[in-house]
């Protein structure tokens, strides 16, 4: 998995039938250097104006094999250090990294070529799993909600629960029986990120330091939230760039003032969202990068009260692995037919399959 932060590459190994997780594997990460990001963020640049998803022009070429080397690196790496036996592996899940998500357009381009991957490391690889969806008029996002539902099947926690990622992008999943229920919330830690490259020079606010020595500005907080977005039922999904600063207009403001006002954004998205849940989640189990930043954890403690808010560590899981373990998850639903999306999650007008597979 390679996600909207744009962090590196997690990877994991885990057994299942694809309806429960019998075994979590070791997990590992290799990190992109700051080059590899900047040609990933050109990609991103060049990929907002693609109307075809297949196309591939410019950069967006240079940046697919990268990816899919990367990958197939990672991979291999993996396998060796940790001694796992090759043919035991039944699929490889491949995410790809999402250049362009706009469902509402019919398109979502995740590069990164699958077909690739499985020759470079001689096991099978299910990829393209948003496609599917997107086709039959689905938001094509979060994918990984049938996986969080089947780890918070197995926690001794009172319901309903929420498992929320906070990726680049923030998403939750609800569950309490039935069919998951998901939605992206709003900005995750993408705007954070951004914000201190661009005055810092730094790839985050590590640990949440910057943030938590700022001042809110509520009043842009609000503004922000005014968005139709915030108040629209799920499900609903975003692109990285949906709410960038061009849109927002971030106000002129210190580092420290800066991180904690966008720290807050994210945590105040994630409120807005319960009043249109079925009903309030009393546990929120938070997984993604925003889970080792212990400002938005507070922050996300204060805005979701009195519900508790732990992190999937606390609750058993790797909250750095969790969307690499979900993928090798949906790759064996795939396998077996079994349906990724519902329309309680994407809006698909039904449970439907997704993924194509490559074999070496």
């Amino acid at each position: 998995m390679s996600g909207t932060s744009l962090d590196g590459v997690d990877v994991a190994l885990i057994e299942t039938d694809g309806e429960r997780v019998m075994g979590f594997g070791p997990t590992g990460y290799r990190s992109y250097s700051e080059a590899e990001r900047a040609l990933l963020r050109r990609a991103l640049e060049e990929g907002s104006r693609l109307t075809d998803r297949h196309a591939r022009p410019s950069v967006l070429a240079e940046a697919e094999d990268f990816v899919t080397r990367a990958h197939a690196a990672t991979v291999t790496e993996f396998i060796a250090r940790n001694g796992i036996d090759r043919t035991r592996v039944a699929v490889v899940g491949f995410h790809g990294q999402t250049v362009l998500h706009r469902p509402a357009a019919g398109l979502t381009v995740q590069i990164g070529d699958g077909k690739a991957l499985a020759r470079q490391i001689g096991l099978p690889v299910v990829y393209d799993f948003r496609a599917a969806d997107v086709a039959a008029g689905g938001q094509g996002a979060p994918l990984v909600p049938v996986f969080h539902q089947a780890l918070a099947r197995e926690l001794d926690r009172p319901r309903p629960i929420a498992v929320l990622n906070v990726g680049g992008v923030a998403n939750l999943t609800y569950v309490d029986g039935g069919d998951p229920i998901a939605c992206d919330t709003g900005p995750g830690n993408a705007l954070i990120d951004d914000f201190m490259r661009a005055r810092t020079g730094a790839p985050l606010d590590r640990d949440g330091d910057q943030a938590a020595r700022g001042r809110v500005d509520t009043g842009f907080v609000a503004r922000v939230l005014a968005d139709p977005f915030f108040d629209r039922r799920y499900p609903k999904s975003l692109d990285r760039n949906s709410f960038s600063f061009a849109r927002i207009g971030l106000p002129e403001l210190s580092v420290a003032d800066g991180a904690a006002t966008l720290s807050a954004l994210t945590a105040a998205a994630v409120a807005r969202v319960v009043r249109l849940l079925p009903a309030p989640p009393k546990v929120w189990i938070v997984a993604g990068g925003g889970a080792r930043n212990p400002t938005l954890m507070r922050m996300l403690a204060e805005q979701l009260r009195p519900a508790s808010v732990e992190t999937a560590e606390a609750a058993g899981w790797s909250a750095d692995a969790l969307e690499a373990q979900a993928f090798a998850f949906l790759a064996v639903r795939s396998l077996r037919g079994l349906p990724l999306t519902f329309p309680t999650t994407t809006g698909a007008p039904r449970p439907l399959e997704g993924g194509r597979l490559a074999r070496p």
